[in-house]
């Protein structure tokens, strides 16, 4: 369950302004989970090798080809591996990523934010705590698919005020 003020992940008090590479750091090497459907797969297998020449270390939760696949249970599983503390964030692909942010956050806990630009990625992480990133694998290059990667894992969530709305948002969850 999610509790104000601590790692979403993990129950131990983690500063807030510290970014996600500085937490690993602290807690172990980060591991990020990452799905696709077909149309993501070609990006996934580039992400996959890309972060883990920056030393994170990944899981691969599917497809495993472009053979045509539903997304929902793909993105679901990337969901429930960072809820469950498998993994401190996640990555879901797919052709516009859409329908991969809103099957993501179906999964309660997650905070999927569809990137397809440097400033949302930035924001995601700064004011909105995303854990989970949605790329379009059709609306952007792999060369802006790294660097919006580099910049989510990069960036730290501002806390303050926007713990406060995070908190709302997460509350949310728990209406009957």
């Amino acid at each position: 369950m999610y509790t104000p003020g601590t790692d979403s992940v993990r129950s131990t008090q983690i500063p807030p302004k510290m970014c996600p590479v500085a937490r690993a750091a602290i807690i172990g090497a980060m591991r990020i989970a990452l799905g696709s459907d077909h149309a993501g797969f070609d990006l996934k297998q580039h992400l996959l090798a890309h972060l883990g020449g920056r030393g994170f270390t990944t899981i691969d939760l599917g497809t495993d080809s472009t053979e045509s696949v539903d997304y929902p249970e793909f993105c679901a599983a990337v969901g429930r591996a960072v809820v469950a503390g498998e993994a401190d964030w996640g990555i879901v692909l797919g052709g516009s990523g859409q329908g991969e942010q809103l099957a993501a956050n179906k999964v309660r806990g997650v905070r999927a934010a569809l990137c397809n630009c440097l400033y949302t990625a930035r924001m995601a992480r700064a004011h909105n705590d995303a854990n989970v990133l949605s790329i379009g694998a059709r609306v952007v290059g792999i060369g802006l698919a790294e660097e919006i990667t580099d910049l989510f894992a990069d960036t730290a969530f501002e806390g303050g005020r926007h713990q406060r709305r995070v908190d709302q948002v997460m509350a949310i969850e728990h209406e009957g």
